[in-house]
């Protein structure tokens, strides 16, 4: 089957490596090195690559940047390169490129396929391509909400499909709990909201404004309190375009106008322009007619009566007492008596709103319960399962007596308390269940199973996270795994079954190890040596490919601390031997 593979990783100003190339085996390499050589830096290099937080501290003193650029082979269609090629990058001869700069600064840039990319697209891309386990995972283990969690990833769609529908469930039931409480919480505010609203309106409607009226009625009392200077203003301007009948000798507009017209209507005949000319004085003539009317008609309507002006002030001052309290003008206080209206609606409906919603909750409640159970009933199928196959995992890694059992249980809360009702009984709920889920060891007969946060050594805890990673990589593979010191506190005939299990898991998967164990060393297709030069860095020749010689000495190096010890030699050897034989 073809599958993605970390084939190289360039580093460069990272920590105590000044440049190095690290070549990766498809299957399993081991990378090994004196305390403080670096080795872990190759894990914090492709956490980096992977979208990890990005530590300006990690940056070489003295260099402006760290970079880790990595070259991932990718099979056609693998939905890293899906996501990948979405973000506009491209694959180079099959491969996906990869790149992290780092300043000095604090700054981050990331790189996918020579396309520039958020930081986060690495890290979705990480949940397809790298599964990264050290010992801080180990204690990652011990907590129950993550051990839920990895019960649910191996039990699959038996538990993603009830959980889905509980999950909806349960986020409208808090959704509706919380708005039932806010309406209970709220009464007193809401109602009086509502006997504001109710005033407002009532005081609006006992005025009855119209839309625009209050500019209506500017108008109409700036013409009622001049009103007689403009009748004079009019009638003056009346007899300056059409006479005084009470001055017949009096000149006028229109009688000179006219007295113009007549002059020329003989001669018009004789010359266009003028008769253009005598056109446009008989317009005019008709124009000082129509307005000269006007004005007769303006002054002969013109309402002075003072009664009518106070009734128009009368109407303004009760129009100003609502723009004074609800609207900027009388337009705004009909938008804000239209959305009182409405939300006086809603406060008014806020008894039957609640007591639909206490039914809508306890609908939920009841839905929730049956889909809780569900959920437990796949987690306690899965759990045997899954248990039953960490178990015969460890058998493999020298704990042949011991014995993994999963508790599932769950919490039940007095009465009146938040709960759902579940095999009889009101218990606890979260988001995601009712479940409290914990792993448990007995490592030999008779044993109590306890916690393994009680019952495991650092090196049985270490070969339980492992038998739970190869007991995932049969249900859910991830192409490769990467385990930094997975072994801690592992020896002798134990560490020889952790490598030939690595191994073997290495036959499916891409396994990178980070270890100081030359029994698991010796299981590796490829060993890297991480070396330090004088001066304290690692260089470019500082990550060797370890082959023949080189590798009997390292494996010496790790087994006595001296690399010529004939003794160590031998045992060097024989591991070879052993993990060649298996292979």
């Amino acid at each position: 089957m073809v599958r993605c593979v970390l084939e190289e990783m360039r580093i460069r100003s990272l920590g105590v490596i000044d440049d190095a190339v690290v070549e990766l085996s498809p299957g399993f390499t081991a990378v090994t090195g004196e305390t403080g050589a670096g080795k872990t830096m190759v894990v914090t290099s492709l956490g980096l690559l992977l979208g990890g937080r990005a530590d300006p501290a990690l940056v070489r003193i003295g260099a402006k940047s760290a970079v880790v650029e990595g070259r991932i082979a990718v099979p056609a269609g693998a939905s890293a390169v899906l996501r990948a090629e979405e973000a506009g990058a491209e694959l180079d001869d099959g491969a996906l490129l990869i790149s992290r700069t780092v300043s000095a600064e604090g700054r981050s840039r990331a790189h996918l396929g020579g396309r520039s990319v958020p930081v986060g697209l690495l890290s979705e891309l990480a949940d397809d391509l790298v599964a990264v386990h050290g010992q801080t995972d180990q204690q990652g283990l011990l907590k129950p909400a993550r051990q839920r969690a990895a019960l649910d990833r191996y039990a699959g769609d038996a538990v993603a499909l009830p959980l889905t529908k509980y999950t909806a469930a349960y986020r409208r039931l808090r959704a509706v709990t919380t708005e039932v409480e806010e309406i209970t919480t709220r009464a007193r505010e809401r109602a009086q909201e509502a006997d504001l609203l109710r005033f407002g309106l009532d005081e609006i409607a006992g005025v009855e404004p119209r839309a625009g009226e209050d500019t209506e009625l500017a108008a109409e009392a700036e013409r009622l309190g001049h009103a007689e200077a403009l009748a004079s203003a009019a009638t003056s301007a009346h007899a300056a375009l059409a006479g005084n009948p009470e001055d017949p000798e009096g000149i006028d507009a229109s009688a000179l106008v006219a007295g113009a017209s007549r002059a020329l209507e003989t001669v018009r005949s004789h010359d266009p322009a003028l008769s253009a000319l005598a056109d446009r004085l008989g317009e005019i003539g008709i124009l000082l007619g129509d307005v000269a009317g006007e004005l007769a008609g303006y002054a002969d309507d013109l309402d002075a009566d003072p009664l009518r002006l106070a009734a128009v002030e009368e109407r303004r001052a009760a129009l100003t007492q609502l723009t004074r309290k609800y609207g900027a003008d009388i337009d705004a206080v009909l938008a804000w008596a239209e959305e009182g209206a409405a939300r006086l609606a809603e406060l008014e409906g806020d008894d039957d709103r609640l007591g639909d919603l206490t039914a809508e909750r306890d609908a939920l409640r009841a839905e929730l319960a049956g889909h809780a159970q569900a959920l437990t009933d796949a987690r306690q199928e899965a759990a045997s399962r899954f248990a039953a196959a960490v178990t015969e995992e460890l058998a493999s890694l020298a704990m042949p007596h011991a014995r993994v059992s999963i508790d599932i249980s769950n919490t039940e809360v007095p009465e009146g308390a938040d709960g759902v009702e579940v095999g009889g009984r009101t218990v606890a709920y979260g988001p995601a269940g009712v479940d409290e889920v914990e792993l448990l060891l007995a490592p030999h007969p008779g044993a109590p199973a306890r916690p393994i946060a009680k019952g495991a050594s650092g090196g049985e805890l270490s070969r339980v996270m492992l038998a739970v990673e190869v007991v995932f990589a049969g249900t859910d593979p991830v192409p490769t795994y990467l385990f930094d010191e997975v072994d801690a506190g592992v020896g002798g005939k134990a560490a020889v079954e952790i490598g030939r299990r690595l191994a073997r898991l290495a036959k499916s998967a891409q396994v990178v190890v980070v270890t100081h164990l030359p029994q698991v060393a010796a299981f590796a297709d490829r060993q890297l040596l991480v070396e330090k030069t004088n001066d304290g860095m690692v260089t470019r020749s500082g990550v060797q490919v370890l082959e023949g010689e080189d590798r009997v000495r390292e494996l010496s190096r790790m087994l006595a601390g001296q690399e010529d010890s004939e003794t160590a030699r031998a045992h060097a050897e024989e591991l070879l031997a052993t993990a060649r034989g298996d292979g």
